[in-house]
């Protein structure tokens, strides 16, 4: 008996400490929704069907640099460096600090690097990162609720980034953001994840390679 108390013992501090993870991860998503809502697509975590579908065809083995625009508190991110090369790079862009501070304080990998800024100035961030091109970016911002012209603005820069060959993901709520990659991107693929707290839709615009 007292071996059973002692196992359970073991294992309440351990659900404490995870469910104290949860819930203040979701606080600061939650804060980060509250002070910047027109940046942030949600206020819920993007689910696990959706984080496998839209990483589902990146060739990782030709990943080097790999770019996150909005992060928010890292849904993506760990399951990015799971599958990246141990050469790789993860570049997160926010506008929001408090998503910023979250992120630094969380992931310790060397590969990871979390950057205060525009994504409209991904191609400055790359290069001040010792790199040239990214060969894939995902995002998640809500394009059909950013300011106006900064859309477009991320859509082109976006694409001058990438490297022929290479990807722009994108999850969504609404179809917009596959107006502004229609615009640069060669090719497009659509699909879509009802598993998810909005249902939404997932876009592939591939840079096609040169010739």
């Amino acid at each position: 008996m007292s071996s059973d108390n002692s196992v359970g013992a073991i294992h309440r501090p351990s659900l404490r400490r995870k469910a104290a993870r949860f819930f203040g991860q979701f606080g600061v998503f939650f804060r980060g929704f509250l002070e910047e809502p027109k940046m942030v697509g949600s206020i819920i975590p993007s689910s696990r069907f959706t984080i496998a579908k839209m990483l589902a065809p990146v060739k990782w083995d030709e990943c080097k640099v790999f770019v996150e625009y909005g992060p928010g508190v890292g849904t993506f991110c760990q399951p990015v460096l799971d599958r990246l090369p141990r050469d790789g790079m993860l570049i997160v862009i926010d506008t929001n600090p408090l998503y910023i501070d979250y992120l630094k304080k969380h992931f310790r990998d060397s590969r990871f690097h979390a950057v205060h800024g525009s994504a409209a100035n991904v191609e400055d961030i790359v290069k001040a990162h010792g790199a040239d091109h990214a060969d894939y970016v995902l995002s998640g911002l809500p394009f059909s609720t950013l300011p106006d012209g900064v859309g477009p603005a991320i859509a082109e820069a976006t694409y001058r980034i990438i490297r022929p060959g290479g990807a722009f993901l994108v999850y969504q709520f609404s179809a917009k953001a596959r107006d502004y990659m229609a615009r640069h991107f060669e090719r497009i693929e659509s699909g879509f994840e009802p598993l998810n707290v909005l249902p939404c839709q997932l876009f592939w615009g591939w840079k096609e390679p040169k010739g």
